[in-house]
């Protein structure tokens, strides 16, 4: 199997996300890509990917993933049925985190119970 093969859920997951200026080649073994995700969570979900297959430290890969806008970790569009609580525990891990997102949004919402579905919410770095 070529690494590119090894790879490419990591490739396919950079189209998905629409990562811009992707380049891909494969020299010596090793296979090099770079391209610029639009925020921090989307490199993470690359790089996690990169370490599901290839381990904690891989060295048949090498990645440079840039950020487009490093202002914000993500900009999440809100679904039916989500709630802020949840939404922080997808990002943080944390639901009680929520109080982060509610403080980013504030110009948009004034209650942390009420969120809208196709609302775009500012995912704040912790």
């Amino acid at each position: 199997m070529s690494v590119k093969a090894k790879y490419q859920p990591v490739l396919d997951l950079g189209l998905k996300l629409g990562i811009k200026d992707g380049d891909v080649s494969e020299e010596s073994g090793i296979l090099k890509i770079k391209g610029i995700a639009s925020t921090q969570y989307e490199k993470n979900i690359l790089w996690d990917k990169i370490k599901e297959i290839g381990g904690e430290k891989p060295s048949d890969i090498k990645a440079n993933i840039t950020v487009e806008d490093d202002s914000v970790y993500h900009r999440h569009t809100v679904k039916s049925g989500e709630s802020l609580s949840k939404i922080a525990k997808h990002y943080y891990g944390d639901p009680m985190k929520y109080t982060k997102i509610f403080d980013a949004n504030t110009n948009i919402l004034k209650n942390p119970d009420v969120i809208h579905p196709d609302q775009v919410l500012v995912i704040p770095n912790l």
